[in-house]
């Protein structure tokens, strides 16, 4: 992983040897493919993780199934909020 700005990009989640998905490091950032919106992983909550938009807001919780890589614009753009929300803009 990567690590830039505060940000990790994500790995693709991949199944284990038992088939079960493997979720992402607090810290990585993730697409929702649900609802297609960008979060930074905040933690894991019972078989969820826990997302937060890269600006700060509210937290929501996606199966890590529903979790996917960002595309390059995703995660500039994201990386801008970031920086952005650091200078007060």
């Amino acid at each position: 992983m990567r690590r830039l700005a505060g940000v990790v990009t994500m790995t693709v989640p991949t199944p284990d040897a038992d088939g079960h998905t493997l979720s992402p490091d607090a810290g990585a950032l993730v697409v929702d493919r649900r609802s297609g919106k960008v979060g930074v992983v905040m933690g894991h909550a019972g078989p969820y993780v826990q997302l937060r938009p890269p600006h700060g807001g509210r937290e929501w919780d996606v199966p890590p199934e529903d979790l996917r890589q960002p595309t390059s614009a995703e995660e500039l753009s994201a990386k801008v909020a970031l920086a952005n929300r650091r200078w007060g803009r």
